[in-house]
């Protein structure tokens, strides 16, 4: 088990449910079971808040941690960004990660192409979550 992602996930600030969010939406893995709830409050294009329930593996713990703590204070199009870069960030493997996305660098490593689905599972709910 690599330490790094173990460090990441521990890292709990927003695990939390947001009584007030204005967007919400739970995804499953039917792969592995793993379950993402993601709510977040949104007002004037922004993400004001970001809470995440899961039950789920370490991985998809330490994702959820980063997106969280990414999202918090960005515009929705940054959003949209970080989620269209993770849906090809694993399907080459000489992808160059921005500047500005340093934070996913641990996730978004070749090491970890075997736990991908978990990994991007916290994507897919904030997707989901923004289209609600």
């Amino acid at each position: 088990m690599d330490i790094e992602i173990l460090k990441i996930a521990s890292d709990t600030k927003n695990h939390k449910i947001l009584d007030d969010c204005t967007h919400k939406s739970k995804v499953k893995n039917s792969l592995c079971g793993d379950e993402m709830e993601v709510s977040i409050k949104i007002y004037e294009n922004q993400i004001l808040d970001f809470g995440y329930q899961c039950k789920s593996c370490i991985f998809c713990q330490a994702s959820a941690s980063v997106l969280s703590k990414f999202s918090i204070n960005k515009e929705i199009k940054n959003i949209n960004d970080i989620i269209d870069f993770s849906k090809t960030v694993f399907q080459n493997k000489n992808t160059k990660i921005p500047k500005d996305w340093k934070k996913f660098e641990t996730l978004f490593n070749e090491k970890n192409l075997p736990r991908k689905d978990c990994i991007l599972l916290p994507f897919k709910a904030l997707y989901k979550a923004l289209k609600s």
